[in-house]
């Protein structure tokens, strides 16, 4: 289901790309000429975002068809594999092109990069989670697309859920302890906590508090073993620093609840696809 939110998205990525008008379509092609055509994979990785896309052309014109041959989560190795077929009225396919294209493009390759993270990690109790580290305005499709590869979300932003770090301890005179009772004093809907940690001293203090998650920020494979022994099952425990496909599974194998990791998102590769337009025929 597309929601108003996406929507939203969908209608301001086309209002960006089109202004008052796609000139060159407009100068070129014919108002009764109707195309059909295919996207093509020519990368491997997981696809995400075809309802996304189809909507796009749906957006342009309802008279627009999209038939989905793989469904999100499906894999594609590159080898120009047919992910869906699209016909409708050739100026409104041209005008939906590149918006459909860089929506789908982006999501996979979040969805691939997120898959390839839950593989190294395999066979270990640990999770992997995505952060506010999205572009502006495309957080629900990034999030959508991580989860679609297999990632678990984290919050969705400043408001379901409390993040104690760094600079709000350091706000509140370095002292965890007050932090965390300011919150359950201001948070009326007492939403899950979080507190960040940096050493031991501060993992004993948060610990002592009974809040529901604590981060272990930038600390080393060997710290966050002990952190494991020490918090022994008392509450969940994410890592989050330099996250890498190269070191995720030594972090995991330390026996933390969770991997948080902003690369998927704020670094990632879309994967190639193309839209292939077919020979015209008459509408």
């Amino acid at each position: 289901m597309i929601s108003d939110e996406i929507k939203e998205i969908v209608a301001r990525a086309l209002a960006e790309d089109v202004g008052d008008g796609d000139v060159t379509t407009l100068c070129t092609v014919g108002d009764d000429l109707w195309l059909t055509g295919r996207f093509v994979s020519k990368a491997e990785g997981v696809i995400a975002g075809l309802d996304i896309a189809e909507y796009v052309f749906h957006a342009v014109d309802a008279r627009c068809r999209m038939v989905k041959l793989l469904n999100d989560g499906d894999k594609v190795y590159g080898r120009r594999e047919t992910i869906a077929t699209v016909e409708g009225p050739a100026r409104a396919l041209l005008v939906a092109e590149r918006t459909a294209l860089n929506l789908m493009q982006r999501m996979s390759g979040i969805a691939s990069a997120a898959q390839r993270f839950v593989q190294v990690m395999a066979g270990t109790r640990a999770k992997i989670l995505d952060t506010r580290k999205t572009v502006p305005g495309l957080r629900t499709l990034d999030k959508m697309a991580f989860k679609i590869g297999g990632g678990v979300n984290h919050r969705i932003g400043l408001y379901d859920m409390v993040m104690i770090k760094n600079n709000h301890i350091a706000a509140c005179g370095g002292n965890i302890t007050a932090a965390v009772q300011r919150v359950r004093a201001c948070d009326h809907r007492q939403r899950p906590i979080e507190v960040e940690v940096r050493n031991f001293d501060e993992l004993n203090e948060a610990l002592s508090l009974n809040v529901d998650r604590i981060m272990l920020d930038n600390m080393s494979v060997d710290d966050m073993r002990k952190a494991v022994q020490l918090v022994a099952g008392r509450t969940a425990l994410e890592a989050s620093g330099n996250v890498t496909l190269d070191n995720v599974r030594a972090i995991a194998e330390t026996g933390v609840d969770y991997i948080s990791t902003g690369s998927v998102t704020h670094s990632v590769k879309a994967l190639d696809i193309s839209l292939w337009l077919d020979e015209p025929r008459a509408a």
